[in-house]
């Protein structure tokens, strides 16, 4: 397929998204309420007091970027600890968990019960003294004064490169502030991915990742991007039988009216193909573990659910992850334990988040019958999600870790950790191959490296 022909897809696919007749827009904020971020809101719509008793500080935002005490080699070179001097506050475990239940979710409760020996929350102080570039909040400013949701909810419209809805009214505009969030333009990494059964058998993926946010860019705007969220080649190399397996597609901004496309190169029949439209519950990654609309805990279409905000809570969460990757730390000791990854290495702060719910509609089919998710109101990520089945049992409990990735002055997602309750089992996603960060926002991808072309062009070298 040529550049143009490609292009001129694109722009039918975006063009018959806009004109969905069920334009059922939903209002935007009034430019008073707008005029509180940066206000009593922070510029992100998270609120910049702290709480009663200071164990959740008010947001400074003293930094951007580099913390001046530090010292780091750019992208794609280890990140320093601004916190690695400290020590955890105290440490939740099985036999003290109910005197700090109510900062935790079920799924923390259940993982606690279910390995009281090996599982604990090592809790320390929070911290809010990072900020995020101007670019970004600047685009999130606009975006409370123009975004709305269309297609019954589904999707969005008038939003670009930030979070549509600093001020959210609905769990379809909070679970768009996750799915929609400014992230690193560019990302280039070897990422590995690793399954531990309950009888501590592994099965081991390894994955060179380009993904090129569209979404996110500098050089993008909503009349070029031609609709598309992000751009993806994912190159597999390990194991051996699926070496030289390359993928090269597209997300798109509304994903219920735009499905992902995407193409793969097989080395065995030297052939490029168009994969199968994939998505919602069907199986992806090592041993099949987790599903096409739960990574980094829920992307992709919404449809399948009625979104509910439940309100803010007061959790221990992820939070600031840099011992995770410190090269000094093997894959082997991250996969330590059996049945969750090892504690040792973990950090959690409390924090508010927005507690958003998905119901499956009666309608619609998915392995999750019930979804609640945890947003991080200073960067509008998911942090914690439990799953349920159809019997309403919890079944699945997820983790998504972070950092503030110095080059990009932006939260970058790290590990996300799926653990099944059930069958004792877990997955870690994105574990660093050798200890190397990705690069990011330093790749000078272009629309091109992204098509069925240049697929064929790589499959042949």
């Amino acid at each position: 397929m040529s550049s143009l022909i490609h292009t001129q897809l694109l722009r039918t696919i975006l063009a018959a998204s806009l004109l969905i007749v069920c334009l059922t827009a939903q209002a935007k904020v009034s430019p008073e309420e707008a005029a509180r971020l940066g206000q009593d809101l922070t510029p992100m719509g998270a609120e910049r007091a702290g709480n009663a008793d200071r164990s959740i500080p008010a947001w400074s935002g003293k930094w951007l970027g580099l913390p001046p005490q530090l010292k780091y080699e750019g992208s794609g070179s280890p990140y320093p600890n601004p916190y690695a001097a400290e020590k955890p506050l105290f440490v939740i475990t099985a036999n003290n968990m109910q005197q700090y239940a109510a900062n935790l979710t079920d799924g923390q409760q259940a993982l606690l019960k279910r390995y009281p020996e090996t599982f604990n929350i090592p809790v320390y102080a929070s911290h809010r003294d990072f900020r995020f570039d101007q670019r970004l909040y600047d685009d999130i400013k606009k975006n409370a004064l123009s975004a709305e949701l269309i297609n019954d909810g589904n999707d969005t419209h008038n939003a670009w490169a930030a979070s549509p809805f600093p001020i959210p009214k609905s769990g379809s505009e909070l679970m768009f502030n996750h799915t929609l969030a400014g992230r690193a333009y560019t990302e280039e990494a070897n990422y590995q991915q690793s399954v531990v059964y309950s009888n501590k058998e592994q099965v081991q993926e390894q994955y060179n990742y380009k993904i090129y946010s569209v979404w996110s860019s500098p050089e993008k705007n909503q009349e070029n991007a031609n609709g598309v969220l992000t751009n993806f080649l994912i190159t597999t190399l390990e194991p051996i039988r699926k070496k030289g397996e390359i993928t090269v597609g597209h997300e798109f901004i509304n994903p219920t009216s735009s499905p992902r496309q995407a193409w793969q190169y097989s080395p065995g029949q030297r052939r490029v193909r168009r994969a199968p439209t994939v998505g919602y519950d069907s199986p992806t990654g090592a041993g099949g573990f987790r599903v096409y609309d739960e990574d980094r805990l829920f992307n992709g279409a919404p449809d399948r659910y009625n979104w509910t905000l439940v309100g803010k809570r007061e959790i221990y969460i992820p939070y600031h992850n840099y011992q995770i990757d410190d090269p000094s730390v093997s894959r082997e000791q991250i996969l330590a334990t059996t049945g969750h990854i090892n504690p040792q290495y973990m950090r959690y702060e409390k924090h508010r988040v927005w507690v958003l719910q998905a119901d499956l509609k009666p309608s619609s089919r998915h392995i999750y019958a019930k979804r609640v998710l945890y947003l991080d109101e200073d960067t509008w990520a998911a942090t914690l999600a439990d799953n349920y089945d159809s019997r309403g049992q919890l079944w699945r409990t997820n983790m998504q870790t972070s950092v503030y990735a110095y080059e990009m002055q932006r939260y970058q997602a790290r590990l996300g950790i799926y653990q099944d309750l059930i069958a004792g089992s877990y997955l870690v996603d994105r574990l660093l191959v050798d200890q190397k960060p990705a690069k990011l926002n330093a790749s000078n991808f272009v629309d091109d490296d992204f098509t069925p072309g240049n697929l064929r062009k790589l499959g042949t070298r």
